[in-house]
């Protein structure tokens, strides 16, 4: 089955072209069944090459899944044009009297951040506990995560001496967890950031799981106990390219980066480099929409119970 998404949305097109099954909103309101009501709170500048990742990934099951694309009223992007984003994003006051079967909570590039110094802070901290009582299941993306295990249950981030760059082999540590069904035991994640959780900190807190750690780069995923709360620090949303957008933008800023590891072939930025991670990504975000959402969700949103 499809993801519903307005034909005019760029990613529409772009998904078509890779023969990805999308529908546009006349046809999917022809349909008989009820689709998955999803929440995408977009916090990354560049929002239309987000959105187009995480929607390819949510159009990979037999799901039919309608989406919600939300930004902050809080904070102004420069990035998007205000259109695209008049056009196709709504704000959290516009939403909150509605109930989602899943949300997904993006990254932002704000890590160097005290959490109350981002200016949506506030703002972010209304939606992560809103998120308790109107969605079924959350998704936290990288610095989302930091902030939600920080709000949730009081978990610190800390500086790294370096950034973290590149694709990483992880590990599973919670087999049983539906989230990770039909993993290898070993899979390829990008990471890009500068901050980290600390392992002990997480299996220091009874309501949370580690189900997932790379002996290079540390915890990758943790959940709650019924999977409703769930974090992940990389970015397995990734296309081929980002890290060497991300590189090559560093190189023009001055930074002088390290190249990322183990993703440009023979180390050489001239390479196209290998995409190593997407059966990984393309199968987690699948588990999570039939396992975690499709399978526990109520059928009457309204039915929804809050998360304790």
């Amino acid at each position: 089955m499809p993801i519903n998404i307005p034909n005019n949305l760029p990613a529409y097109t772009t998904l078509l072209n890779e023969n990805i099954f999308v529908m546009s909103h006349d046809r999917a309101s022809k349909q008989d069944i009820r689709p998955l009501r999803i929440a995408i709170l977009n916090l990354m500048p560049t929002k239309i090459v987000t959105e187009t990742q995480l929607l390819r990934l949510l159009s990979n099951t037999a799901l039919q899944v309608d989406i919600d694309l939300i930004q902050t009223a809080s904070h102004t992007s420069k990035n998007t044009s205000a259109s695209h984003l008049h056009n196709f994003y709504t704000t959290f006051d516009k939403i909150r009297d509605m109930r989602y079967d899943g949300l997904i909570i993006t990254g932002a590039p704000v890590e160097h951040l005290e959490y109350e110094d981002v200016n949506y802070w506030d703002e972010l901290k209304e939606i992560l506990e809103w998120s308790k009582t109107n969605v079924y299941s959350t998704i936290h993306i990288c610095w989302a995560a930091q902030a939600g295990l920080f709000y949730h249950y009081g978990v610190k981030k800390y500086m790294l001496d370096e950034k973290v760059f590149g694709v990483f082999p992880h590990k599973i540590i919670c087999h049983n967890n539906p989230l990770l069904n039909s993993f290898d035991d070993v899979f390829m994640v990008p990471h890009s950031r500068y901050t980290d959780i600390k392992r002990e900190d997480i299996e220091n807190v009874p309501d949370l799981n580690l189900l997932s750690y790379s002996d290079e780069c540390g915890v990758y995923i943790v959940a709650d106990k019924t999977n409703r709360q769930i974090f992940i620090t990389g970015h397995s949303e990734y296309d081929r390219d980002t890290l060497k957008h991300e590189y090559l933008r560093d190189i023009e800023r001055g930074l002088n980066p390290k190249l990322p590891q183990n993703y440009f072939p023979d180390n050489n930025p001239d390479n196209t480099p290998t995409l190593s991670w997407r059966c990984h990504s393309s199968l987690m975000f699948s588990n999570w929409l039939n396992f975690c959402v499709y399978q526990q969700t109520p059928f009457d949103l309204n039915q929804l119970e809050p998360l304790e």
